[in-house]
Order: structure tokens, then sequence, then C-alpha cells
């Protein structure tokens, strides 16, 4: 495996996205960057971020909006999507560990995972009456 040289740009979005809980797209940390770093492109964040996913240390999500979000936290666990607002939050729900047996009783391959995404209004809109 290649060595990866170390970059302060990359550690710092690392850590933009560890101490965030609102799962962003990568124009929202280009926004917290670049106040630690000014010259950075929306390039370098972009590929840093892809880089932190293919090392593991990092989610992508694809919610449906057009737009991925990231997450700092890997461990399996679910997500909603607030089809009003657009907001990504966390689901303190156990991972359903039957879904995935029950599918893997049906297919011929390995199921190691699944991925799940909850649909529907947010708390904040629905008191704004905007659902």
């Amino acid at each position: 495996m290649k060595t990866l040289k170390y970059s302060r740009q990359r550690e710092s979005i690392k850590a933009c996205l560890m101490n965030r809980c609102d799962h962003p797209t990568a124009d929202a940390i280009y926004t917290t960057i670049r106040e630690e770093f000014p010259n950075i492109s929306l390039g370098t964040v972009y590929r840093n971020l892809n880089l932190l996913v293919e090392l593991g240390e990092a989610q992508k999500l694809t919610c449906g909006d057009g737009k991925d979000h990231f997450d700092g936290d890997t461990s399996p666990h679910y997500h909603f999507v607030c089809r009003c607002c657009g907001a990504v939050t966390d689901l303190h729900l156990a991972p359903m560990e039957d879904v995935t047996k029950k599918a893997q009783a049906d297919f011929p391959g390995h199921i190691d995972s699944h991925t799940t995404y909850f649909y529907g209004s947010c708390p904040n809109c629905l008191t704004s009456g905007m659902h």
C-alpha cells in the first residue's frame, strides 16, 4: 500500500468533518476550511474528502438531493433526510442485522452490510409549517 504524505489541509478537513453532526456538503466544508486556508480550492476539498472516504475515515452519503454529503462517523448507523429543508441527521437506531440476514436468504452472493435512508419532515419544518 502506498504511504500517504501528511497534509495539514487534509487533517483540517478531517477535523472539521469530525466536529460536525450536520452531514455537510463539500461546499459547506470548503466555506469553513477557507477561514484557516484562504487559498484552498474547492477541488482540493473534494479530492481530500473523497480520499478520506476511500481510506475509510469518512462516509459519502447520496441522499437523493443531487449533492454528496459527508459524515465523519463511519460506524454502521442510519440517516434521516428532511424532504423540506434537506437536513441530513443521524437516527439513533441500532443497526438492523435481521434485514441483512433476510436479504442474504434470497441472494446467492454475499451481503455484508446495507444502507438505509429515512425520509420525511424534520421537527423544525413541522413546527414552522413547511411540511
